[in-house]
């Protein structure tokens, strides 16, 4: 059997500060540096393992050796996930919640949230028209927090519109932070989930009628594998888990502005209608910028990979952004070039901007289809559908804040509907 000590090892008591300090390329430094896909270090004052790449993907995936719960950071339930989420469930447990989420993915539930995200898109284009600037960043959340909660079934009054999406925007831009920041998104946690909690309590009590085939009405009459209801509070985290992600689309959304600036030649390419580049677009936006930097698991149990050893307990963060930029993986990875998808039968494990694996018995995101469902709806409106000046701006993004945005929000001027 080998010996751990074969894992490249990080020198130094702890590198919290470091990942801190390199965000997204913390991870990918190093397998650059050591050479190696796995190397070991310290976070948060405990030995972990950090791994990238395809095969890596594939035994990070393993639930016979690696699980969730007990995984991610603390800060990071508090803010991002919530207490009881699905994203930290193993097993049956996790295989019955995870259908759950999986049964709104139906052809026909999409087919709503396209219509509901069109809808949207042609009401905010009407009041872009009016206004001098806007910001898109800002601007598409609000958009989004619409579709989020009509399609989920979640009532939200006009006047709140704002308020709750500065509260669901807070949930995954406070997830990495300190302090401040941090606090921030604990505050936001506890209004949204209170919020939410109210709502289901109104459903089980009959006093709010919802549609059987939304979020807030499956997670508020969802029994657990033992046949007991959801306690009201974790039917709240799961609804979250609807809404926060749908409303981080905005991330993407931006990036899609971006690429349809910087890379006019590919955008061209946008204007025949032709749905099957749209989609390769999508994918290589997904794919060429930074969302998501890593995802968090357990060991299981002891276990031995490419003569590593791999021990019980021990926490191991899997590079998904250095997995999607790998050049064994993908010719000129730091090159944006769509064309890559044509034909793409690609590994659920090497393209991994949501995380890899089965949707319905893993772990990768069940909102991945909404993601490009909404993307696509996006990039039709910003490519095809309306014109725009895009002034002198910062549009440079961080490597190191997460999640990264473009410093300047992109700002756009002069919107109108597009002949």
């Amino acid at each position: 059997m080998a010996d751990t000590n074969n894992i490249p090892h990080e020198d130094g008591l702890d590198h919290s500060l470091n990942l801190l300090r390199e965000g997204y390329m913390y991870i990918l430094n190093r397998r650059r540096s050591f050479e190696s896909d796995v190397f070991e270090t310290r976070l948060l004052g405990k030995k972990a393992i950090c791994m990238g790449g395809k095969e890596a993907s594939e035994v990070f995936y393993d639930p016979d050796k690696f699980k969730r719960n007990g995984a991610a950071p603390k800060r990071a339930v508090e803010t991002l996930f919530g207490k009881n989420g699905v994203q930290t469930l193993d097993g049956e447990a996790h295989r019955h919640r995870k259908q759950l989420f999986m049964s709104l993915m139906t052809p026909e539930r999409l087919q709503i949230l396209r219509d509901i995200t069109e809808k949207q898109w042609d009401s905010a284009l009407s009041q872009w028209e009016q206004m001098e600037q806007v910001v898109l960043y800002e601007d598409v959340q609000i958009l989004l927090c619409r579709v989020a909660c009509e399609w989920a079934g979640v009532a939200i009054k006009e006047d709140e519109v704002k308020k709750w999406t500065k509260e669901l925007a807070a949930l995954f831009e406070a997830a990495a932070g300190v302090g401040p920041m941090h606090w921030l998104g604990r505050n936001a946690r506890n209004h949204v989930e209170q919020w939410i909690q109210e709502l289901i309590e109104m459903v089980r009590d009959h006093k709010l009628v919802s549609s059987e085939n939304t979020a807030l009405h499956k997670f508020a009459w969802h029994r657990d594998i033992n046949g007991e209801l959801l306690d009201i509070e974790t039917a709240a985290v799961e609804v979250i888990n609807i809404l926060r992600p749908i409303v981080a689309i905005s991330i993407f959304i931006n990036f899609i502005a971006l690429a349809v600036h910087h890379y006019p030649e590919e955008t061209k390419k946008l204007k025949n209608g032709d749905g099957k580049f749209a989609e390769m677009f999508i994918q290589e936006v997904r794919r060429y910028y930074p969302f998501f930097p890593f995802a968090a698991a357990m060991v299981k149990k002891d276990f031995t990979w490419n003569g590593f050893n791999f021990e019980e307990g021990t926490l191991t963060l899997l590079d998904l952004y250095g997995t999607n930029h790998d050049p064994k993986i993908w010719d000129n990875p730091d090159v944006l070039n769509p064309e890559r998808f044509a034909g793409w039968e690609g590994s659920p494990f090497s393209f991994i901007p949501q995380g890899g694996g089965d949707y319905f018995m893993g772990h990768r995101c069940a909102g991945e289809w909404v993601t490009i469902e909404i993307m696509k709806v996006s990039l039709d409106y910003l490519a095809n559908r309306k014109d725009f000046e895009v002034p002198d701006q910062d549009l440079s993004y961080s490597m190191v804040s997460i999640p990264s945005i473009p410093h300047s929000k992109v700002i756009l001027q002069h919107v109108k509907r597009g002949m």
